[in-house]
Order: structure tokens, then sequence, then C-alpha cells
């Protein structure tokens, strides 16, 4: 789960980590005014969504004055920002965030995330942060350093210093940089985040470090024992279809394609979708209904996948050990009856019940298509959607 960089502020801030004198914003009006009570002679106005590389493509202006706030505020909300990070629709700009701008003397950049390699949290810095990490990540890499973390000893002082001296940090700004660090870790464990990065993070003309962005995501398993954390929740910032499937435990990833894939299992869907792609096709969809199921899950499931406009057939692969064969075939009937479905159905049923889940799908005067091998199932769907 990913949250708004002026919420990841407000974490940073009950951690002692430095940031910008700033508020959030939902309208032109309140952003002006907030650019009035914080005072200065310069603000930064940044459009709250849930991507990178806002400051390449508008989504960060620097104003000069309170009306001139307003009227950026104006141009952006309510629009789309797309950036490389959110693929060609873009995501809506519903807030933005309000900060005083400070002198920069250089850019930083710090992260900490999980290793799942070396089974750590592991601390990423660079001296060469800003809008082009990814470059310097995959050109320069020696210009990154990293410092894992062992999980019984925790974050030592000796790791900060490691990485200060690395930063060319000196005297007061070693130990402030030690604390921030501090800060991040705690933060890190207590609301169970999978990474938290600050690009950059700052050193003012007068030698004060702060972070100058915010971007924390969060464990999506961990998330209900946050309730705090799981408030901060924007779903208006991702996929509609991913939300709903969330709300009935299902696993579900909107994808470019037009066949349509149910699966129960994450392995098998992977497969299903590369045998689905090996016979010249293109999934829509990753869709795991899960080891255990019912006839409303799968009903839910079907409707989806229908819901994408793009999607010319479908393509049903179980295999059934948990759950049977018969529940699935049954939830398939439910939902094509009920979603009144105009497109090709193929269905693979292998396993428990599987006998049984092919009788309750033969003469049925529907659009649906009985397979018994895996392959013979992705040439046929792949066909059929070709036809459409």
């Amino acid at each position: 789960m990913n949250i708004h960089e002026y919420q990841a502020k407000q974490l940073f801030l009950h951690y002692s980590i430095p940031v910008p004198d700033g508020k959030p914003a939902t309208t032109p009006e309140s952003a002006e005014q907030v650019a009035e009570q914080l005072g200065g002679d310069g603000w930064v106005v940044k459009a709250q969504v849930h991507a990178g590389g806002r400051g390449k493509v508008g989504g960060v202006k620097l104003a000069k004055s309170p009306a001139e706030v307003a009227e950026f505020s104006r141009e952006m909300l309510g629009k789309r920002l797309v950036t490389n990070q959110t693929g060609a629709e873009g995501l809506p700009i519903n807030s933005l965030l309000i900060e005083k701008t400070y002198p920069i003397k250089r850019e930083l950049y710090l992260s900490v995330l999980v290793d799942r390699g070396s089974e750590r949290i592991i601390f990423i810095a660079s001296a060469a942060g800003g809008m082009d990490i990814e470059t310097v990540a995959h050109e320069t890499p020696e210009r990154i350093i990293s410092v894992p973390v062992h999980p019984a000893a925790g974050l030592q002082g000796y790791q900060c210093r490691k990485v200060a001296y690395a930063l060319g940090l000196k005297g007061a700004q070693i130990k402030a940089l030690g604390k921030i660090m501090q800060g991040l870790y705690d933060l890190f464990l207590a609301k169970d985040a999978s990474q938290i990065e600050i690009n950059p993070l700052i050193e003012t003309d007068s030698g004060e470090l702060m972070a100058l962005d915010a971007k924390i995501n969060f464990d999506d398993n961990a998330v209900e024992a946050h309730p705090d954390i799981k408030a901060m929740k924007d779903a208006d910032q991702e996929d509609e279809k991913e939300n709903k499937a969330q709300q009935f435990g299902l696993n579900y990833i909107t994808l470019e394609g037009n066949i349509g894939c149910m699966v129960n299992g994450a392995g098998l869907a992977m497969a299903t979708m590369d045998l689905v792609k090996l016979k010249g096709g293109l999934p829509a969809n990753f869709l795991d209904v899960g080891g255990g199921t019912s006839v409303e899950k799968v009903c839910e499931a079907f409707k989806l996948i229908l819901s994408d406009h793009s999607v010319k057939a479908v393509l049903v692969n179980i295999f059934g050990g948990i759950v049977q064969c018969d529940i699935i075939a049954a939830g398939i009937l439910a939902a094509v009856e009920q979603v009144h479905v105009a497109v090709p159905v193929v269905v693979r049923l292998e396993g428990t019940n599987a006998e049984q889940g092919r009788a309750l799908l033969s003469n049925t005067g529907l659009n649906l298509y009985a397979a018994d091998d895996l392959a013979h199932a992705a040439e046929q769907v792949v066909a059929l959607a070709e036809a459409a």
C-alpha cells in the first residue's frame, strides 16, 4: 500500500525526521491560504499522486507569490498526471502539498527497504540524489552505498557514520544523519513498511539536512494491524478493479491484453499467462481466486474480468486440490447468467470433481468451451480472441 507525500511527511515528523514547512490543500483558495500562513518569499506546489517523476512532467512547480500558488493549483487540481510510472492514463490530482522553499546546496539520496536476498533491512544511499537517481544506479552504481542491518543488533552508530562519510557529511551533519536513519528504521519496523525513500535528502545552505520528498510503501499483509495507516489509503490512486478484488479476497492485477484469465493459485496463474503468451495471445489480467473459494467468490471474479471491455475471450484454468471443480463450474454458470457474458469462455478443469464440473458445463447452450488439456485450451482461447 502506498500513501501520499504529505502523509509520509506527517509520519516523518513523529519520528523526528526534519521536513519542510508545508500543508496539504484541495482547492486553489486553500492552497493560497496555506502559502500565506507559511510565509516566506517562495513556495513549491506539488501534485499528490502515487508515482514518481512528477517534476519532469509539470507536477511540481515553484511559485513566487500566494496568487501564483493559487494559479498553479488551479492548473493541476482535477487533472490527471502522466509520468513514466503511471501508464498512459495517468493518476488523478485531487490534492496538493504546498511547502516553503529552501536554498539547496546539495541533493542526496537515502532509502531503507527489505532486501529479500540477504533477509535484512538495508539502507541505500548516494551523494548523487535527485530526479536522475535511476540513471545513476544504472550507469554509475559505484556511487551508491548499501548497508544491511542485522535484525538482532539493530541499526548501529558505526553504520550511520559509514553512510555519512560516503555522503561527504561533516561535524554536526553526521549526528543529524544518524537521527534521520534511526527515525527511518524505527518507522520502518513500527509500521511494517516495505520501503521508505527520501529523494532528495537536501543539504541547505546553512548545512541542515531535510527530507524534501518522502515515499513510503507498506506491506499489504500487515496493513490491517495498523488502522492509522489503513485510513491513509486513497482508492482514487489505485486501479478500481484491483480495489474491488481485494474486497472479495481475490488477487487481481490489470494487464494490457485481451484474454481474461481466472486461475486458482499464483504459480499456476503465472504459468497460464506464460502459455497464453507462448500461443500468441496477451493476458488482460492476473487473477488468482485462491486455494479455497466459493460460488460467490468465483462469480465476483468473473464479473471483475468482464468489467474490462478489452477482454475478447476468457480462459478459466482450475486445478482442483483444495477447491472442488464442480464449485468452480457452478460459479462460472452463475456468473455467466448474471453478467450476460457475450465473449467466449474456455474452461479447463482438472483435479477433484473435475468430471462433475465438466458435466455441469456441458450442454448449457452458453458460449462455453470445455478443455481437458491446458495447451489446447490456450490455443483455443487465443483463436477465439483473434476471431472476435
